[in-house]
Formats: C-alpha cells, sequence, structure tokens
C-alpha cells in the first residue's frame, strides 16, 4: 500500500459518490456488503493487476485489450509500446475505462481520463512523480526490461467513477 491518508480519503469519497450515483440495477449488485473500503482495496491490489483496457477508435468504436495495471496512490497505471493502437487511441481520446477481475471474487471497474507520465521527446515534460513511478516500474519489470524513453508509453487513470464488487470479504482475506 503506497497511499496517503489524503489518497485514501480522496478514492473512499470516489467509490462513495460512484456507488450512491449509479442505477438500481447496479446498486443492486453493489451494495456496502458486497464492496471493499478505499483502505481495503489498496491492500489488495498490490504488484501487477492484468487490466483489461478499453479505448475508442476515430470511428467511435469501441476497442478492448490487456494492461499491466498497477494501482499506485490510488489511481491506475498501466503502459503499453508507443506504436499500439491503444497508444493512438488514448493519444487522440483520453476517456478510458479498466476492469480488473479475479474470477467471481472481486471487480473493479473505472472509467476516467488517462494523462501520459512520459511523453516522447519533445511532446512535453514529464509528470512530476515520474521519476518515483520509473523506479517502481524498473523495479517490478528490471532496469533494463524496456528502452524506457524511445518505447514505451506509461498512464495514469485519473477516475471520475470507480466501483467494487467483494460479495465474499472472507474468501479476498480482507475484514
Amino acid at each position: 500500500m503506497r497511499e496517503s491518508a489524503a489518497e485514501l480519503e480522496e478514492l473512499q469519497s470516489l467509490l462513495d459518490a460512484s456507488l450512491s450515483g449509479s442505477s438500481s440495477h447496479l446498486q443492486s449488485i453493489i451494495n456496502s456488503e458486497r464492496t471493499l473500503n478505499a483502505g481495503q482495496l489498496t491492500r489488495l491490489l498490490t504488484g501487477m493487476c492484468t487490466l483489461a483496457l478499453s479505448t475508442v477508435t476515430a470511428k467511435g468504436e469501441p476497442r478492448i485489450s490487456g494492461a499491466d495495471g498497477h494501482f499506485l496512490h490510488g489511481r491506475w497505471h498501466f503502459g503499453t509500446a508507443r506504436t499500439a493502437a491503444k497508444a493512438r487511441h488514448l493519444a487522440a481520446r483520453p476517456a478510458a475505462s479498466v476492469a480488473y477481475m479475479r474470477g467471481e471474487d472481486l471487480g473493479v471497474f473505472t472509467h476516467g481520463q488517462v494523462e501520459i507520465l512520459n511523453p516522447a521527446a519533445g511532446d512535453g515534460e514529464p509528470a512530476a512523480d515520474w521519476p518515483d513511478l520509473l523506479a517502481y516500474f524498473k523495479e517490478f519489470y528490471g532496469d533494463d526490461g524496456f528502452d524506457w524513453d524511445n518505447e514505451v508509453v506509461f498512464y495514469r487513470l485519473h477516475p471520475h467513477w470507480m466501483t467494487v464488487f467483494a460479495p465474499d470479504h472472507g474468501k479476498l482475506g480482507v475484514q
């Protein structure tokens, strides 16, 4: 868990607002007994989580693909090749959705806008916390896992909606 008290509070506010503003159908599936709070969620989402990432083409058609997700500071972070279709989609249309699921035991669903953390040379400045994030990614993938400046682009998803389905806390080992 890498979240500060303020980040946990912000995440909890987002989770609460997202669920309370959801449809009656969703609230019949996810309620206060079948969800997690921010602290529980951040304790579960450690290391790499395989995400289903949804982007939109120029024609407005949805596309879904996999991405290595890392939940850091209450936000999803993920990367891809700079030449990937999803990188082109996100450069033109930064709205994205991600889903992380562990069978029927856990579902984390998020909608928001991406921020590019490490733009290509000449395309702007990296995010202020990029050096810390880069150190984390290098520790995870290996220092020579990628050409970190030219081969990969990393994103942070700034969520405007996030909800968590967790029907059996015991199966997840959370209290």
